[in-house]
């Protein structure tokens, strides 16, 4: 089905040429016309399948083509739960806009609050924000919405697990009218909080899952490593870089700040161009790394989650969980940051014992059990047994009679257990559990 089926306005049609796409994908293909329908929507779809695009057309839809409700609010709301993907959601929506009537504006935190005042008097049909902020404008005054017509909330999700459940009820409550269309997008409808959000949110809602959120992404391989610590961590983390196959740019994904920016300096001793981001830097930086990065300036950035969702670039062969994340979904996000649109990816994950709750979490997501790979010269002691200090093993004794252990994993390519230790090899002792300690300040 070409976009011309789906009697979009000839100025959208010629936006989709100029951009170069010409046939809808899947979730477009469902999402489209159940929008124009006007229907409320709770959607499904994993990430990289074109979602964003999916709410974008018909809503620039309505808006060319219908009367607004009010012309001194908004008739559009667009909210996401980071600041990078509001700028990327804002990014195509400007591209949208151009050569229409149309003004747009966007709303971050950590921005100037008065030159967001200035914006909003001009009178945007379309603001894009975070709930955060567009909470504030909401409550100086500076926002009405009685005259809003859509609602999206772009992974609700994860504005839910970031704790904005608040906010969002407010701004449902600011715009609570019969005539409002809301739609709802999720990585998952397995989310329990998602659910009870869209109870309270949406009405008689139309549901749209083009793929299962379980199943793993078709176009990303994905690798397991068992590590001992740290040290053997970063000597797997090495030899992969050096020996990948079209290695043309990578995100690292780690747990901690601290590792932000370590890690960077031991990347520029392989040789790499490296540069670290995290929640930690000013707005004004946090654009500079991304922009620095998408341009190819850096070959490897090195992250926590929140570069996880929602950046569309197109260069990022390969993807590090360099530590494994809290929740299963986050992965699912981590790792579609490559292999999108069509093209392969790799995505690698090193699992030492502080990260094998989260694999554990990992499996049962994907309903099946981990295979690993092992490289032959840097072999693994720890077998999936999580390490117990001895204070802690006495501890669990006087409670526990018995227990039993693990089953212990095999390695996909050999089929020996993780901890076989052919003589010779490089071995890692123990000592550091795979997460570089937090630097804490003295009293």
């Amino acid at each position: 089905m070409p976009f011309a089926d789906l009697a979009l306005d000839p100025r959208l049609l010629r936006s989709m040429q100029h951009l170069g796409f010409t046939q809808p994908t899947e979730i477009q293909q469902e999402a489209i016309p159940a929008v124009l329908t006007g229907k409320d929507l709770l959607v499904s779809s994993r990430t990289g399948s074109g979602k964003t695009l999916a709410y974008l057309l018909p809503m620039m839809q309505r808006l060319l083509r219908s009367k607004p409700l009010s012309r001194q609010d908004a008739r559009a709301l667009i909210l996401a739960p980071t600041r990078e993907l509001a700028k990327q959601v804002y990014g195509q929506l400007r591209l949208l806009i151009a050569n229409t009537p149309i003004q747009a504006v966007l709303l971050l935190g950590g921005e100037n609050f008065n030159d967001q005042e200035k914006q909003l008097k001009r009178q945007p049909q379309i603001i894009v924000a975070t709930p955060g902020r567009f909470c504030d404008h909401l409550a100086h005054r500076s926002i009405f919405l009685q005259g809003l017509e859509l609602l999206i909330l772009d992974e609700a999700d994860r504005m839910l697990d970031l704790g904005f459940a608040n906010e969002l009820l407010t701004i449902h409550k600011a715009a609570s009218h019969r005539l409002r269309q809301t739609l709802l997008f999720s990585a998952t409808l397995d989310h329990i909080d998602v659910n009870e959000l869209a109870l309270a949110l949406l009405r008689k809602p139309h549901r749209i899952t083009t793929d299962d959120a379980h199943q793993q992404h078709a176009d990303i391989k994905q690798d397991f490593y068992l590590c001992d610590n740290l040290s053997h961590k970063e000597a797997l983390l090495s030899h992969l870089l050096q020996h990948a196959a079209e290695l043309r740019q990578v995100i690292i994904f780690t747990a901690t700040r601290a590792d932000t920016e370590r890690l960077p300096d031991w990347c520029a001793r392989l040789g790499y161009q490296a540069i670290g981001l995290s929640g930690k830097l000013s707005q004004a930086k946090r654009n500079s790394v991304m922009q620095d990065f998408a341009k190819g300036k850096y070959q490897i950035l090195i992250t926590t989650d929140v570069a996880s969702r929602g950046l569309d670039l197109l260069q990022v062969s390969h993807v590090v969980n360099f530590d494994l994340p809290k929740f299963a979904e986050e992965y699912v996000h981590r790792v579609g940051r490559t292999g999108r649109a069509g093209m392969q990816g790799q995505a690698i994950s090193l699992v030492g014992p502080k990260d094998w709750q989260s694999l554990q979490l990992l499996e049962a997501f994907f309903r099946q059990p981990v295979q690993f790979s092992v490289i032959d010269s840097l072999p693994a002691r720890f077998t999936g047994q999580p390490q117990v200090s001895a204070t802690k093993q006495a501890k669990q004794s006087k409670t526990k009679k018995s227990s039993a252990s693990p089953a212990r994993l095999t390695s996909k390519k050999t089929g020996q257990t993780p901890d076989s230790k052919p003589a010779g090899r490089k071995t890692f002792e123990a000592g550091d559990d795979g997460n570089i300690p937090v630097r804490r300040k003295k009293n």
